[in-house]
């Protein structure tokens, strides 16, 4: 019988909150961090974005470290990581794995390309500074798999601890908004002119945003918050940028999680879904969950709150909705209005209290990439 796996820890820096109390709070209130952004350096025209605010960055940062020589998602990453690490009063020794996920990593440093700058911008260069800040003494590992990494991520600190090799899993999950970032967006003529609203008809595309995630995963119950029962990753193949049209690889992970987790669709409470408002995303999902009998369970998207935050998504999104499970929360999908997708399904439309059990969390990404995991209540 392989090991029981949970979630223990978890934390977020993003631009409504640096920590999760906080970030609660805000989106209970309806607070969302997407705001119209009027920066050159980033975009020549006006766009909107959930972007942190540098000062309360760095006086945050301060605080931990008075170094200076950290970039700006470094310091996002260690500030995620760092209260969990502290908390934990685990050793770092080789039982304690290290997992760093992110999509695009330092890709601002290409900016000015020295030596030391593309250096920076290797992801396992990002992973080594990170590990060496706390003094992990394992061999970082690194989960980059467009925007199903953070998600993934949880998927790999799972098996990797029932495999034997660790007991323990602190994994940081990081993305922020940049110039290279937005332009490839943009490129694809996917951004939308107006804060992001999933799954609504009038919905016009996504909006980016940026956070920093920690969470540790372990094979100890003590403090668990949640327990991951399963997990599945396929791969559709479909399009380097578009996902399957009938929700193939959605479909076949879901179906990968639940027959893991020998439980059944029906008897799932509550979906945190990938939603990112684009016309080809929202309706891939809204059909594989049809395909699986899940049109009737809540479900929402937290980009109106985020904005899409790439790698840090699926992290991030586990994170909210794990304190939704254990708060009997169901939180409204922000933006969301009239139904924009041909299948039905049930969109949460404001906030509830609910008392949830099984929770399915879902990403997709370029590529064809397709994660899902799901987490059981602790009693």
């Amino acid at each position: 019988m392989l090991k029981e796996v949970y979630i223990t820890e978890t934390n977020c820096i993003t631009p409504i909150g640096f920590d999760v109390a906080t970030n609660i709070k805000n989106i209970d209130g309806g607070i969302s961090g997407i705001q119209l952004h009027q920066d050159s350096g980033l975009m020549k025209d006006p766009f909107y974005a959930s972007i942190i605010e540098d000062e309360k960055l760095n006086t945050a940062f301060a605080k931990i470290t008075p170094a200076q020589n950290y970039t700006r998602l470094e310091k996002m990453m260690i500030l995620a990581l760092q209260p969990i690490v502290e908390k934990s009063k685990l050793d770092l020794n080789e039982k304690s794995a290290f997992i760093l996920s992110t999509t695009k990593g330092n890709i601002t440093a290409l900016e000015n390309p020295t030596e030391e700058n593309i250096a920076k911008a290797h992801l396992h260069q990002l992973a080594k500074t990170i590990a060496d800040f706390f003094g992990f003494a394992t061999e970082p590992i690194v989960v980059s798999n467009a925007c199903v990494s953070g998600v993934l991520a949880i998927s790999v600190a799972k098996r990797l601890i029932q495999s034997g090799m660790y007991d323990n899993a602190f994994v940081v999950a990081g993305d922020e908004v940049s110039e290279f970032v937005l332009s490839g967006f943009n490129s694809f003529q996917a951004m939308s002119d107006l804060p992001c609203k999933p799954y609504s008809k009038n919905r016009n595309g996504v909006t980016l945003g940026e956070a920093a995630v920690a969470v540790l995963v372990s094979s100890n119950k003590e403090n668990a918050k949640i327990k991951i029962i399963g997990d599945g990753s396929i791969n559709d193949a479909n399009h380097i940028s578009g996902p399957s049209r009938t929700g193939e690889g959605l479909f076949r992970s879901i179906e990968s999680a639940l027959a893991e987790a020998e439980i059944n669709p029906n008897q799932i409470d509550y979906i945190s879904a990938h939603g990112t408002a684009t016309p080809f995303n929202d309706e891939m999902e809204a059909i594989a969950f049809n395909r699986l009998g899940l049109e009737n369970v809540p479900v929402n998207s937290l980009k109106g709150y985020y904005g899409h935050t790439l790698g840090a998504s699926g992290l991030l999104e586990t994170v909210i909705g794990i304190q939704s499970v254990l708060e009997s929360k169901l939180f409204a999908s922000f933006g969301f209005d009239e139904l924009g997708v041909s299948q039905s399904i049930n969109i949460i439309k404001k906030s509830e209290t609910k008392n949830s059990h099984y929770f399915l969390k879902t990403a997709s990404g370029f590529g064809g990439c397709n994660t899902a995991v799901l987490f059981e209540k602790v009693n």
